[in-house]
């Protein structure tokens, strides 16, 4: 087993270590979620921290970990009998992005449960994790019916494994640990509020801390055993202060007080429901005993706030997780003052949370891979939402009449989306076979039965009916006597079934001076942002291409951050000729690189454009030449039509034509302005086809 690198020699990082120890000291407090770029210690903090958790004491021979002095009574190891048990470190489990169910609940054996009546289970990782830790890499990356697995388990302590009625349960209680990065994707909000805390972790832009994390890096890797061994005095001493914080936990007083400052600080930044105070009670009281005492003060609250609230305040998915941290000083003075149980009759809510720092742990300590520089927003500080030029902005462009010898120089300041709104249906026809999403008809592991096949590989959803139609005529040969049913390897059927799958949305983008006029722009924005937002519940890939001037460029490549794409939106300026052709052949250069990457998921291009095409010679003809290379791959699209005014010249619709796409306009989009919008599209691409 390799060597870890110790916890103790992060350097900085002192809000991901916090709450790390603090779930270390309280794992009821619910994990943490680690916030940040690439390369900033996320995952080596994560690890560093099992060598510090104390040790379990278990059942011998138990494969679920069971305590010794109170062991579950629904083991399936069990029974135990009460009695002396056996030490061994607290596990660190990491659950891999591709996981299979099986390897995350456990399997179960079901020709022997057929044929025998007997529960044969083999554990799987939450077995592994329970009273340990479960640490998630990627976990924006995560697929749902993991996610929905891991919400399960985390909310009854227990997992449940159920197959054509023979039932497995066993208890899972683990300290959750995540990492992301944000620009691959959010999490969904139910697994987001499933982590108690979360941190934001963002690289130094010192030279002195980013020199020290280099140095120990080097050396940890030249020696990893011998620099493990000269941090050794440090970790242990972590080690006996998380153990005499453990003990002084149940000693610590949550008073009125405290909790009044609780209360009203989730009012106050509207969190939905009450996990958000329930989480904050937790951690200010694990803060308390962290720092050696048994009263809450309010510098508690306020740490366990910065910690608690910020990825519970997302009002909208596109909106970076953040606290005022003005208004929550505010909020704590206005309710301070009340707090006449504790010993701390003046409580400084303004203090720094000295008492919940990890110890001072070696030279210049900064961060391991980064740090937080004082910022709790980290990299996700909003978008760049400049506003519009004004007068200047206003004023038309060149080229902004489309016409072809308009000159490409122009360009307009960005300006803001329109409101966003509910948009219909975009689906692709057929049936694909792509990763687990919300968007269209798919062959999945979930969803309704449609039938059955022989299994290839490890069989995971059995098709009863048909596994006993498969081995009903072979009884008398196989010497059959008795009511059970001779089953064979042979004769198991797997379920296959009809989901809904996630698509590559390609988005190409006219940003050429004919859609250039400022409230013309606006809603175009608008309308591609309610897009997006559509795209991000249904666990969609997006792709961002725009042509404007004389070319063509991929603003955002095919990624699952929808708010990267968003943002890329928001700063988008327009002006200049209009190079269609040069649009859409980007566009269908981008889905020949991706399908090579994921040839399962299937696109759904959108093109936002009022039809024209100015700009070198034939510039029509050239755009419908690359329109019918789409009709001719099957690509599914859509065209949204942004002309507007009283004369129209229907290119959107012809250019639809080319596409074998569907047209649609700007008000049509809207999800309560047309029906049949998903038929249309479909009937459509037949047409096509």
């Amino acid at each position: 087993m390799s060597t870890p690198f110790p916890f103790t020699a992060v350097v900085g990082q002192d809000d991901l270590r916090l709450a790390l120890l603090l779930n270390a000291v309280s794992p009821a407090v619910g994990g943490v979620l680690v916030r940040g770029e690439k390369g900033t210690a996320k995952s080596t903090a994560v690890r560093a921290l099992s060598a510090l958790m104390p040790e379990v004491d278990v059942v011998a021979g138990c494969r679920f970990s069971c305590a010794p002095g109170s062991p579950d009574p629904a083991c399936p190891d069990g029974p135990h009998e009460v009695g002396p048990g056996v030490r061994r470190p607290a596990r660190m489990v990491e659950l891999p992005v591709g996981a299979s169910e099986d390897r995350l609940v456990g399997a179960l054996d079901i020709e022997r449960a057929l044929a025998e009546g007997v529960k044969a289970f083999e554990p799987g990782l939450l077995a592994d994790a329970h009273r340990g830790i479960l640490y998630v890499d990627e976990a924006n990356l995560l697929h749902d019916h993991l996610v929905d697995l891991l919400l399960d388990a985390a909310a009854m302590g227990a997992s449940y494994v159920e197959r054509e009625g023979v039932s497995v349960r066993h208890a899972a209680r683990f300290l959750l640990v995540g990492t992301m990065n944000p620009e691959e994707g959010e999490l969904r909000p139910q697994l987001l509020d499933r982590f108690g805390l979360t941190v934001e972790v963002a690289a130094s832009r010192e030279p002195d801390q980013r020199v020290e994390v280099v140095r120990r890096r080097l050396a940890y890797d030249d020696d990893p055993e011998g620099f493990a061994a000269r941090w050794a005095d440090e970790e242990s001493a972590v080690r006996a202060r998380i153990v005499a914080a453990r003990e002084l936990l149940p000693s610590v007083r949550l008073g009125d007080g405290a909790l009044r400052q609780i209360a009203a600080t989730c009012a106050a930044f509207e969190v939905d429901g009450m996990r958000a105070d329930i989480v904050m009670a937790r951690t200010a009281t694990a803060l308390a005993a962290w720092d050696g005492r048994t009263d809450v003060l309010a510098e508690d609250v306020r740490q366990a706030a910065l910690l608690a609230l910020p990825h519970r305040r997302r009002r909208n998915p596109f909106d970076a997780p953040g606290l005022d941290e003005d208004k929550l000083d505010e909020t704590l003075e206005e309710f301070g003052g009340r707090n006449e149980d504790e010993g701390d009759d003046d409580p400084d809510p303004d203090g720094p949370g000295g008492g919940g720092q990890p110890p001072e742990n070696g030279p210049q300590d900064g961060p391991q891979d980064g740090s937080q520089d004082g910022s709790r927003n980290g990299p996700q500080d909003g978008a760049d939402g400049s506003e519009p030029g004004g007068d200047e902005a206003a004023r038309p462009q060149a080229g902004e009449s489309g016409q072809p010898g308009a000159s490409g120089a122009g360009e307009q300041q960005a300006v803001r989306a329109g409101e966003p709104f509910r948009t219909k249906v975009l689906s692709v026809p057929g049936l694909g076979e792509g990763a687990a999403g919300r968007r269209s008809r798919a062959r999945t592991e979930h969803g309704r039965t449609t039938g059955a096949r022989r299994p290839r590989g490890a069989l995971t959803k059995l098709h009863l009916a048909a596994t006993v139609q498969a081995a009903a005529p072979h009884q008398r040969a196989r010497g059959r006597s008795g009511r059970g049913l001779v089953v064979r390897r042979d004769d198991l059927r797997q379920a296959t079934r009809e989901g809904r799958e996630g698509n590559l949305v390609l988005f190409v983008v006219d940003a050429s001076g004919s859609m250039a006029a400022r409230q013309r722009m606006s809603a175009v924005k608008g309308a591609v942002l309610s897009l997006l937002l559509d795209a991000y519940q249904r666990r969609d890939k997006v792709g961002l291409v725009t042509f404007r001037g004389s070319a063509a460029e991929v603003a955002l490549p095919p990624t699952s951050s929808v708010d990267a794409a968003a943002v890329r939106l928001e700063s988008l300026p327009t002006g200049g000729r209009t190079p269609l052709a040069a649009g859409l052949l980007k566009a269908h250069d981008v889905l020949r690189v991706e399908r090579l990457r994921d040839p399962a998921r299937r696109p759904l291009v959108v093109v936002v454009t009022d039809g024209r095409a100015t700009g070198g010679p034939e510039p029509v003809a050239l755009a419908g030449r690359a329109a019918r290379l789409f009709a001719a791959d099957e690509v599914a699209s859509v065209v949204v039509d942004c002309e507007s005014g009283p004369v129209r010249l229907g290119l959107a619709g012809q250019l639809a034509g080319e596409l074998g796409g569907t047209p649609v306009t700007l008000d049509e989009l809207r999800a309560d302005s047309i029906a049949g919008l998903v038929r249309d599209v479909q009937s459509s691409n037949r047409r096509a086809a």
